[in-house]
C-alpha cells in the first residue's frame, strides 16, 4: 500500500525554508520509506498573513491495491492526480471519466503547472468519456492556459493512465478522440506506447501557415525571416502546426545545441506567418535515419520532448531528402522512433511513458 504522510509547518510569507528545514523534511520523508515529496502551498487565513506549508509524500510505485485505492478517492475540494512523463515532457493527469467538463479550468491548471508554486508540469491531460463512438476523449491544458489540438507525449502518457484506471495488462490499444481527430494508441509488451498518430496535413494554408506554397501545396524549404536571419523552414501539422528548420539559409548543419532557444523560439512561435502561433523544432541530421531536435512548445515554451514535433521532424526531413522514413529522433529527453508510412501515409511514433508520483491538491 502506499505509503502517505503529512506534515504542516507555519512560515512567513515572505520566508523561505532554510538548509536545515529541507533536512528535516528529508528525513521524514525517508523514515516513512517514500520515494517523492510534493509540497504544496495554501494560504491559512486563521494564520494571519501567514502560510501553511502542507506536505504530502505519496510512494512513487504503489503496490497495486494501493494505487486503486488512491485514485478512487472522491474526497470533496481535493484533485487527484498521478504526474506522467514522456522523455522528460512532463503531465498531470486526471480522472475526468464521468464527466465531458474538465475538472479544472485554465486559470487553475497554469497553477498547478507552476514549477515553484503548484505541482509543475507541462499540462493538465483530461481523461474523458469518447466522443462519436471513440473508447475515450483527451483534452490538454498547457501551461500556460491555453488549449492545444493534441500532444504526442501527452498521448502515449493518456494510454498508460488509461490502463491503471481501467487495471489493463499486457499488450492493449484503444481510440481516442482529440482536437486533432482520432488517435490510436497501443500499450506494447515491454510497456512502451506505440501511436498511430494519423496522416501528416502538408497544405500550407491549412498547417496553418501565411508563408506561400512552392511545392505543390506545401511550404517546403520556404524562407522565414526572424530576428533578422533568413531561415530555411518546412511547415508540418500533426493536428497542431509545426515549423521545422534545419538551419539558416545556406547553413550546412545545424548543431542544435548552440541554438538559444529561450529567445529565438518566442519569435518563431508569434511570427505572423502562423496565425495560430506555431510549435518550432530545431534539427541537426546524423544520418539518414538518425536525427537531433530541440523545440519550443506553442503554449510551453522549451520542453525536454514533443511526440507530434518528432513526427512533424521525419516529415520535413523526408521532404528535403534529409532522411528516410524510419528514423530515430534525439529529444533532450531521450529518443523516439518515427515512421511515416508509405503504403497508407500514416505516422507511427514509439516512445515511454513513466509515472512519476501520485499526489492531492486542494481546489
Amino acid at each position: 500500500m502506499a505509503a502517505t504522510t503529512t506534515s504542516s509547518i507555519s512560515i512567513s510569507s515572505s520566508s523561505s525554508l532554510n538548509s536545515s528545514s529541507r533536512r528535516c523534511l528529508s528525513s521524514l520523508v525517508q523514515s516513512q520509506h517514500c520515494s517523492f515529496l510534493r509540497n504544496n502551498l495554501t494560504l491559512n487565513k486563521s494564520c494571519k498573513g501567514r502560510r501553511s506549508f502542507q506536505v504530502v509524500a505519496v510512494s512513487m510505485a504503489p503496490e497495486t491495491q494501493g494505487r486503486a485505492s488512491f485514485l478512487d478517492r472522491k474526497e470533496s475540494g481535493f484533485l487527484h492526480f498521478v504526474k506522467y512523463h514522456g522523455l522528460g515532457n512532463d503531465f498531470i493527469l486526471v480522472d475526468n471519466r464521468h464527466s465531458t467538463e474538465p475538472k479544472v479550468n485554465p486559470e487553475q491548471a497554469v497553477k498547478l503547472c507552476d514549477r515553484n508554486f503548484g505541482v509543475g508540469a507541462d499540462g493538465v491531460i483530461f481523461a474523458m468519456p469518447g466522443t462519436n463512438g471513440t473508447d475515450y476523449t483527451m483534452r490538454i491544458f498547457n501551461s500556460d492556459g491555453s488549449e492545444p489540438e493534441m500532444c504526442g507525449n501527452g498521448v502515449r502518457c493518456f494510454a498508460r493512465f488509461i490502463a491503471e484506471l481501467e487495471n489493463l495488462q499486457g499488450k492493449h490499444s484503444f481510440t481516442v478522440h482529440t482536437g486533432a481527430g482520432l488517435i490510436v494508441p497501443e500499450i506494447q509488451d515491454d510497456g512502451k506506447v506505440k501511436v498511430d498518430m494519423g496522416e501528416p496535413v502538408l497544405r500550407a494554408a491549412d498547417v496553418p501557415t501565411k508563408l506561400p506554397a512552392n511545392k505543390e501545396s506545401s511550404a517546403v524549404k520556404s524562407d522565414l525571416v526572424v530576428n533578422g536571419e533568413t531561415w530555411s523552414v518546412t511547415c508540418v501539422s500533426m493536428g497542431n502546426p509545426h515549423c521545422v528548420t534545419f538551419g539558416r539559409k545556406g547553413e550546412q548543419n545545424l548543431v542544435v545545441d548552440q541554438i538559444q532557444l529561450a529567445d529565438i523560439g518566442p519569435k518563431f512561435e508569434h511570427h505572423d506567418v502562423f496565425p495560430a502561433r506555431t510549435n518550432t523544432e530545431f534539427v541537426q541530421v546524423f544520418s539518414r535515419s538518425h536525427l537531433k531536435m530541440r523545440v519550443w512548445e506553442r503554449g510551453a515554451g522549451a520542453t525536454l520532448a514533443c511526440g507530434t514535433g518528432a513526427c512533424a521532424v521525419v516529415v520535413a526531413a523526408v521532404l528535403e531528402d534529409r532522411s528516410e522514413r524510419n528514423c530515430t529522433v534525439d529529444l533532450p529527453g531521450g529518443p523516439l522512433e518515427i515512421e511515416w508510412r508509405e503504403e497508407d501515409n500514416r505516422i507511427y511514433m514509439t516512445g515511454p511513458a513513466e509515472v512519476v508520483f501520485y499526489g492531492s491538491v486542494p481546489l
